[in-house]
């Protein structure tokens, strides 16, 4: 009877050996969970800690960066300000052109209003033309150049607002970057996880070699608009030194064309006031030679009217005595002498009454040439020049 009764018994009782086996599972599963969690705990520190060096790093690549815009900003503020400072005086300079070719045509006017005989296309005129037409050629070459400087500056800020904005964003990454930094395990419990890893990943679009590229594109294109922009101060820097030679050689040869033009007028004027006054001289002159003529002739006539008297008178002798003597010869001598000097007389009194009108037509020629030459040195001397004198081409 005892024999079955304690095969029961083990049926009945616990299975230790199982209990035993699980419990040692347990056991081990308790140390393989505690290895996890102290392996999960080194790779978490060991992460966060990659993730602190990769930010700091991140961080010091978007300082270097913002450093390199910054410095590249500041290099194309100065540029668009030099630019405008060039652009007003390029302006001035345009607005420099407008006196002195107003001048120029008023001048050309004027001489204009010569009268015909002394309106010619002289010397000054033609180089009064070459002015106008080198003011109006600089004037038009300016005005380019001002349009061009415009369009660098309008290029310039272009580029200033891409580097501003890249810099914002620079910024702003930057500012998330140490946020991040500083964030820890227990400062993150009340923020809004994503819900997924799927939607940051794809959050993502720009790589690190594109994000890069962007500040090297914005720097390389800034970079090419400073050498546009230095190439484009230096032509015009150029261009401002030639325009004004080219005006100032212009204005000087018109000037001295102006003086020596007027020289001429004064020297033809005074030669032919020089010739008026002989004119007048030889005038008077010959008026007295005229009237010294006439006594001459009137002298001659009483002469002759004499000797003639005598001829009549010896008609009366007697027959006898009318004889052809040699007194009644010369008294006949006498009056075919003196009536051919009277002739003689007559005509050259005639001639000098003709030689009074051709000397009268002289001097009046003279005094009509006279008063166009003064009319003449009038504009040129007294008009032109009042209108020329206050003309000043300064530097650009």
């Amino acid at each position: 009877m005892s024999t079955p009764d304690r095969s029961i018994e083990q049926c009945v009782g616990p299975d230790l050996e199982n209990i035993e086996v699980m419990r040692n599972h347990s056991v081990l599963f308790r140390a393989e969970c505690k290895r996890l969690i102290q392996d999960t705990d080194k790779a978490c520190k060991r992460m966060q800690n990659d993730d602190n060096k990769q930010l700091d790093q991140r961080v010091r690549d978007i300082q270097f960066l913002k450093k390199e815009l910054e410095l590249k900003l500041e290099e194309i503020i100065l540029e668009i300000d030099v630019l405008i400072e060039l652009q007003r005086r390029v302006g001035k300079a345009l607005g420099a052109c407008k006196e002195p070719l107003r001048v120029t045509v008023v001048c050309l006017e004027e001489r204009m209003k010569r009268v015909p005989p002394e309106r010619l296309h002289d010397e000054v005129d033609r180089e009064l033309l070459r002015e106008r037409g080198v003011i109006e050629g600089v004037a038009s070459l300016l005005e380019r150049v001002v349009e061009q400087i415009t369009e660098q500056i309008r290029l310039n800020r272009s580029i200033k607002y891409h580097l501003e904005q890249d810099l914002k964003e620079k910024f702003a990454a930057q500012c998330i970057d140490n946020s991040c930094a500083l964030m820890t395990a227990h400062s993150t419990n009340n923020q809004q996880r994503p819900k997924s890893t799927q939607t940051l990943l794809q959050s993502f679009t720009v790589t690190p070699e594109q994000w890069e590229n962007i500040s090297d594109i914005n720097m390389a294109k800034a970079e090419q608009q400073q050498v546009n922009s230095l190439s484009l101060r230096a032509m015009v820097e150029s261009l401002l030194e030639q325009t004004l030679a080219d005006m100032q050689k212009q204005f000087q040869a018109t000037t001295e064309t102006f003086q020596l033009n007027v020289q001429e007028i004064k020297s033809a004027k005074g030669l032919m006031e020089d010739q008026l006054a002989k004119i007048l001289f030889e005038f008077a002159s010959e008026q007295r030679t005229r009237e010294d003529l006439q006594v001459a002739v009137s002298d001659s006539e009483h002469v002759l009217s004499l000797a003639q008297a005598r001829l009549v008178l010896r008609r009366q002798r007697p027959g006898k005595e009318q004889c052809h003597d040699p007194a009644q010869n010369q008294l006949l001598a006498e009056v075919q002498q003196i009536n051919l000097h009277i002739n003689r007389l007559r005509e050259a009194a005639s001639r000098s009454e003709e030689q009074q009108r051709a000397l009268v037509r002289c001097q009046l020629e003279l005094q009509e040439n006279i008063e166009r030459k003064s009319s003449s040195l009038y504009i040129d001397e007294v008009v032109c020049a009042q209108h020329r004198e206050p003309i000043i081409i300064h530097n650009f």
